[in-house]
């Protein structure tokens, strides 16, 4: 698997790179004056090994902006890694408001990437990253070139963004502490009670759609991808480990079937998935203090 870089907004992505290459070069000038055939000899061996690391420290093709706590987020992290995507993260906390991310993103959104492909250089929304690096690398396991199998996993996807999510968001984000989409109870002046009583609505509305990736998605299957994760598998585990916030009790299947997940995609799942599950217990933590 390519090995991921973490970086800040403002670092740099490989000023490291350059200190092994400077410590290289003295031990040449050294050996010099000494006997010529033993001098040449010496630097070439040990200059070759940090010119070799220097080379393998190159800035990644592709550049992640991202939230760590988001099950958006963690969704391109999965898949990312799991891909085995040569990538640097960069966190975009608190940053994604600043003029120079606007200037590249006016939606201001996270999950972002930057690749030299794309019309304009950048590309939100987690599915639609999810495709197009799919689509980009030719990764079938994860994505079915097949138009009927395909066509199920977009569906999934989109079933899930437009019925399942709001319904998460809802009964989510007021115990997350993330803000409310406007037009939403939750966002409105209303009273407690009554935006109590919506995020319950919500709480009791995943039922519905969460069955409906079991009977009719799943259809039997490991996965909506059959006997490996797709992206919508992906999407959809990420989306339910934010139900935990809630104590919300999921149904035998659905634990089992992220706990397959976890299992088949392993540290490529673990490491963002331990992530966004930290927030949520910090958020815990915080509620009972």
């Amino acid at each position: 698997m390519a090995k991921t870089v973490t970086k800040s907004a403002k670092k740099p992505a490989a000023k490291a790179a350059a200190k092994p290459t400077g410590k290289a070069a003295k031990p040449a000038g050294k050996a010099a004056p000494k006997a010529a055939v033993k001098a040449a000899a010496k630097p070439a061996a040990k200059t070759s090994a940090p010119q070799a690391k220097a080379k393998s420290a190159k800035k990644p093709a592709l550049t992640l902006s991202m939230l760590k706590p988001s099950v958006n987020n963690m969704s391109v992290r999965v898949f990312a890694r799991a891909a085995g995507l040569d990538h640097a993260e960069t966190d975009a906390w608190g940053h994604t408001r600043s003029p120079e991310y606007m200037a590249r993103n006016p939606a201001h959104l996270t999950p972002m990437i930057e690749d030299k492909g794309l019309p304009r250089g950048v590309l939100w929304e987690s599915c639609a990253i999810m495709q197009y690096l799919a689509n980009k690398h030719g990764l079938e396991k994860f994505y079915p070139k097949a138009p009927a199998k395909r066509a199920m996993v977009d569906s999934a996807m989109f079933y899930l963004m437009a019925t399942l999510y709001p319904y998460v968001a809802r009964a989510t984000y007021p115990a997350l502490g993330f803000p409310q989409y406007a037009g939403e109870v939750g966002h409105s002046d209303a009273h407690p009670d009554k935006k109590s009583e919506a995020q319950k609505a919500a709480m009791d509305a995943i039922a519905e759609p969460l069955e409906v990736f079991h009977s009719f998605f799943r259809d039997g299957k490991p996965f909506i991808g059959g006997r490996h994760p797709s992206i919508a598998d992906i999407r959809l585990a990420a989306t339910l480990e934010f139900l935990a916030v809630i104590d919300y009790t999921l149904p035998k299947w659905a634990k089992e079937y992220m706990a397959a997940i976890e299992k088949k995609l392993g540290k490529a799942y673990a490491e963002p998935a331990g992530d966004v599950r930290g927030y949520i217990a910090h958020v815990k933590s915080q509620a009972k203090a």
